[in-house]
C-alpha cells in the first residue's frame, strides 16, 4: 500500500481528496480536519522517530540513568557497559581504563546496550575521545535547515590502545549511536549484535496552542564517511539475536554475579587419573544423576548473553591468529 501511496504524483493525490469528499458515503469522515488529522498521524508513522506527539512537557519521556559497569573477563579482556553518557559515568570509565592497564588489558569489550535516553552530542564526544586518535573529527550534527554543521573533534591523545569490540542493540540511542560509529571507523571495531534505534539526532519541543507538545529532529548525526545515522542507525557487522528481557535480566544480576556466568559455560566432568584409580566414571555419574532428576520439576535454563559470548569468542580467534 505504501508503494502504491508514494506513486501519486500531485494530480493524483489531489484528486483522490477530491473524489473522496464528494463520493465517499460519510462526508463527516472527510473533513478538512479530519484530513489534517490523517496527514499529522501519517508523517507520525511515515518520519519514525522524527516527529512525535506528547500530551505536555510533564508527559515526554526520561529514561533513569544508568551505571557504568566494569569487568575483566578471561584474565585480559575489559569489559566496559557505558550505561549512560553522562559525567559520573565519564568519570567511571576514566577510574576502569587506569585499573585495566595496571592488570594489563589488551582488549576491550564496549557495552552500549543500556545507553539509551540522551542526546548530548558534546558528552558522546568525551567518552569518544578516550578511544580515538588526538585531531580527528569525530562526527557531525547536520541542522539542514539553517545549513549549519556543528563538527566534534578530539583533543586529546586516547586513553586506550588495543583491540576494540562495541556492543550494540536497539538500546543503543542517541549520543551511543554516534559513539558506535567513531569507534567503528577509529579503532576498527566490530559492531555486534542488533541495529541501533535510529534516534541520532537534535530534538526541539515545540509548544501547540491547546498545551500539547511537538517533537522533532531539527538535525542530524553524520558520521565521517557521510551516512546519516537518522533514522536507520548503526547497523551491526555481525548480527547477532538476544531477547530484550533476558538481556535486562542479565544486566541486573550482574551487580552481584558478574558477566562471567553468563558466558562461560559450566565444564562438564571427565574421567580423569584419579577417577581411573577409584574405579569411577564422572561421566556416567552425571548421567546416573539426571537420570535420577527426571523425575523432579524441570530446572530453569540459566541465563546466557550470546552478544557477549560473540564478542569474547572473536577477541580469542583473533588472538590465536595473531600468533600463528
Amino acid at each position: 500500500m505504501q508503494e502504491l501511496v508514494d506513486s501519486l504524483g500531485p494530480a493524483d493525490l489531489q484528486a483522490v481528496i477530491t473524489l473522496l469528499k464528494s463520493n465517499f458515503t460519510n462526508p463527516d469522515a472527510i473533513t478538512d480536519t479530519e484530513l489534517n488529522r490523517a496527514t499529522v498521524e501519517g508523517l507520525m508513522i511515515r518520519l519514525p522517530h522524527g516527529v512525535v506527539l506528547l500530551p505536555n512537557k510533564e508527559s515526554a519521556p526520561m529514561e533513569a540513568p544508568s551505571a557504568l559497569y566494569s569487568e575483566v573477563l578471561g584474565g585480559h579482556i575489559g569489559y566496559l557497559r557505558l550505561g549512560s553518557l553522562n559525567s559520573a559515568n565519564l568519570q567511571a570509565m576514566d577510574k576502569s581504563l587506569s585499573d585495566f592497564a595496571g592488570k594489563k588489558v589488551d582488549a576491550l569489550i564496549v557495552d552500549l546496550r543500556s545507553s539509551q535516553g540522551t542526546n548530548d552530542f558534546a558528552m558522546a564526544t568525551e567518552f569518544a575521545k578516550r578511544f580515538c586518535p588526538k585531531g580527528k573529527p569525530l562526527f557531525t550534527l547536520r541542522k539542514p535547515a539553517a545549513r549549519q554543521d556543528r563538527v566534534f573533534n578530539s583533543d586529546r591523545d586516547p586513553a586506550f590502545h588495543g583491540l576494540v569490540m562495541v556492543l550494540a542493540d536497539g538500546d543503543t540511542a542517541g549520543s551511543a549511536e554516534a559513539l558506535a560509529a567513531a569507534l567503528r571507523l577509529y579503532d576498527k571495531a566490530l559492531v555486534i549484535g542488533q541495529p541501533t534505534a535510529g534516534r541520532a539526532a537534535e530534538y526541539s519541543d515545540l509548544s501547540l496552542p491547546g498545551g500539547k507538545i511537538l517533537r522533532v529532529a531539527v538535525a542530524e548525526m553524520v558520521s565521517l564517511e557521510g551516512r546519516s545515522l537518522f533514522p536507520d542507525g548503526v547497523k551491526p557487522d555481525l548480527p547477532v539475536e538476544m531477547r530484550m528481557a533476558d538481556k535486562r535480566q542479565i544486566f541486573q544480576l550482574s551487580g552481584e554475579k558478574g558477566m562471567g556466568p553468563f558466558v562461560y559455560e559450566t565444564g562438564r566432568p571427565h574421567m580423569n587419573e584419579a577417577a581411573l584409580l577409584a574405579g569411577t566414571n564422572p561421566e556416567v555419574e552425571a548421567a546416573e544423576a539426571a537420570q535420577q532428576r527426571r523425575g523432579r520439576p524441570s530446572e530453569k535454563v540459566p541465563a546466557h548473553d550470546p552478544v557477549l559470548q560473540r564478542a569474547l569468542d572473536v577477541v580469542t580467534s583473533l588472538e590465536i591468529y595473531q600468533k600463528r
